[in-house]
């Protein structure tokens, strides 16, 4: 009985999650999808508490409420700019639990081979599963239990690095070891001799030594990255998350677990491919390198950038009839998305066509900007991507651009030796004019000069995003 309920809430929780998935792909239907996600979580957890193998309940509880009381005060105190690094904390988590997992169910399996029949017959739950399992399937346990760990491990130093990176603990350039790449060739051939090795005589210390150099693989490979590809790198994260889920499922013989793991894994891998796409860029090359390794001497910028005050940008507006908001990561940092929602909607009050260009990798986690907006109300009619709203530039009168650099960068495609040389970009340069809300001069995020600051019909309107649009809404009623 417990088992046929057990499989048949699985079933519906993975339904469940499907649905959940499916649903965020428009902003009218991802509430809804999310109580989805959630009803079915809840559903599987309850399903798991008193399926086979249940008990410990005291603990189990305890590990519950635990976890949902540091999930509330995390969910409530976080703010949506740092989502992208909380993120690629949870991914940590989740490589983390996979790594322990994979250790506990090595242990197990020791632990009941070391059974006689008579014991054997009167286990239950997972290892009941483990001591009815032939050689070849115990075999084939090892190698899903290291796939899981080796993933996990990997998913854990590699989210930790993307985590230091996006919060501005860890540096943003792209940083290797002497050696570089041939140490991470090195690691790989050390975990796949280990792997070799624990299959052949089932040891610890072949796991121990592979989890080792997972945890090296997973540091040296995400440090090798530059903050410019940080967004594909959060995707790619989730992705080694669930295929790390989908191995220790394997392994526990939890159909659910396999099942959440492989759409996290395969959505995480398909983001991350449309983001590659979108940036011009080989996921390889992303993976294995991140921007960086120009071919040449870049070219040179000329020119000097021009600064404008809340005045004249009031003016271009109030004479604009075509007008496109380009936001980036400082809107975020500088939490000014209500400000940008109110400047949009006396605008459009006034008659004036308002849209805004969302560029794939805007920000520093897919969705970023939309979910930004989102939170702002601003009409999700009006938010456009980057292909949608590209052949309108030269007929726009002002383009505002709030935080954004390297997907409004002409380098792009005027300088085959600038780092992001053939990455597609928003071509606000086209518009009559051009306005820049950011703090300074700095070359931003990535680290690249960006040739449009000093174009003749850009003008930088320089200041805290916040600050400087609520100085640009007294001038606009």
């Amino acid at each position: 009985m417990e088992y046929g309920f057990t499989t048949a809430a699985y079933v519906v929780a993975a339904v469940l999650f499907i649905l959940s998935l499916g649903g965020l792909s428009g902003q009218e239907s991802a509430k809804r999808a999310v109580w989805y996600g959630i009803a079915g979580m809840a559903l599987a957890v309850f399903a798991t508490l008193i399926g086979p193998g249940a008990g410990l309940w005291p603990l189990s509880i305890a590990l519950i409420v635990a976890g949902g009381a540091i999930g509330t005060v995390v969910a409530k105190r976080v703010q949506m700019t740092e989502m992208p690094q909380l993120v690629a904390a949870m991914h940590s988590l989740v490589g983390l639990a996979a790594v322990f997992v994979g250790y506990i169910a090595h242990i197990e399996l020791g632990r009941v081979l070391a059974m006689d029949d008579a014991a054997r017959n009167a286990l239950d739950g997972f290892a009941a599963v483990l001591a009815h399992k032939d050689g070849v399937e115990q075999s084939i346990l090892r190698v899903e239990l290291s796939l899981g760990i080796f993933i996990g491990a990997v998913t854990f130093t590699g989210s930790i690095i993307a985590y230091g990176k996006l919060a501005g603990k860890v540096t943003s350039a792209a940083e290797k070891l002497p050696g570089g790449h041939m140490l991470n060739a090195a690691a790989m051939a050390v975990s796949l001799l280990c792997l070799i090795w624990y299959f052949n005589t089932g040891g610890i210390l072949p796991l121990i030594i592979m989890t080792l150099a997972a945890f090296f693989i997973g540091y040296h490979l995400i440090m090798g990255i530059g903050g410019a590809d940080m967004p594909v790198v959060v995707s790619m994260l989730n992705s080694y998350s669930g295929w790390a889920a989908a191995a220790i499922g394997f392994s526990l013989g939890n159909d659910l677990l396999i099942v959440v793991g492989a759409l996290v894994g395969s959505s995480g891998a398909i983001l991350s491919y449309i983001m590659c796409v979108a940036m011009n860029r080989s996921f390889i090359s992303v993976i294995l390198g991140g921007f960086g390794g120009p071919a040449g001497e870049q070219m040179a910028v000329e020119g000097e950038q021009v600064a404008i005050d809340a005045d004249g940008v009031a003016s271009a507006l109030e004479d604009a009839d075509s007008v496109i908001i380009v936001p980036g990561y400082g809107m975020a940092v500088a939490q000014a998305q209500q400000n940008v929602a109110e400047l949009t909607r006396r605008l459009r009050a006034k008659g004036k066509e308002v849209r805004f260009g969302i560029h794939p990798v805007a920000g520093r986690l897919p969705g970023h900007m939309n979910v930004l907006l989102a939170e702002a109300k601003v009409p999700y009619d009006i938010v456009l991507e980057m292909d949608e709203i590209n052949d309108d530039m030269p007929n726009t009168d002002v383009v505002i651009i709030i935080g954004s650099n390297d997907i409004v960068n002409p380098a792009a495609q005027d300088d085959p030796n600038s780092p992001i040389a053939g990455m597609p970009v928003l071509e606000v340069w086209k518009a009559k004019q051009v306005f820049v809300s950011k703090r300074g001069q700095g070359t931003g995020y990535s680290g690249i000069e960006n040739p449009l600051f000093y174009k003749d019909n850009t003008r930088m309107f320089f200041g805290d995003a916040k600050k400087s649009l609520d100085d640009l809404l007294t001038r606009i009623s």
